[in-house]
């Protein structure tokens, strides 16, 4: 599977974004996919993940409220709504797939990722 992020940019404090991970192979469906972001300096972190339908979904305490992730299974993609940005929100945000189980939280039960998309927000 190879799954590819876009959607990234420049954006002011209080806007929004939606990026988008589409992802290859036939067996999208099968696969968990999650949101991750890294900021200069620091570790990767989770963000956001759905399950293989979409109808379970998990947020970072931060985020909850303000990102919503989607998956559209007949086009092979994953999106992550964000509004209300902020600047702490700046980083580079990685898409990510796994077939197997374990905490949505765990970047290393993530078997394919991508090459992250940046979003900058500014104050």
């Amino acid at each position: 599977v190879q799954v590819v992020e876009s959607g990234g940019g420049l954006v002011q404090a209080g806007g929004s974004l939606k990026l988008s991970c589409a992802a290859s192979g036939r067996t999208f469906s099968r696969y968990a996919m999650g949101w991750f972001r890294q900021a200069p300096g620091k570790e990767r972190e989770f963000v956001a993940a759905a399950g293989w339908s979409g109808g379970s979904t998990y947020y970072e305490d931060s985020v909850k409220g303000r990102f919503t992730i989607s998956r559209d299974n007949a086009k092979n993609t994953v999106y992550l709504q964000m509004n209300s940005l902020k600047p702490e929100d700046t980083a580079v945000y990685f898409c990510a797939a796994r077939s197997g189980y374990g905490t949505y939280g765990d970047a290393q039960t993530y078997d394919y990722w991508g090459q992250g998309t940046q979003v900058t927000v500014s104050s």
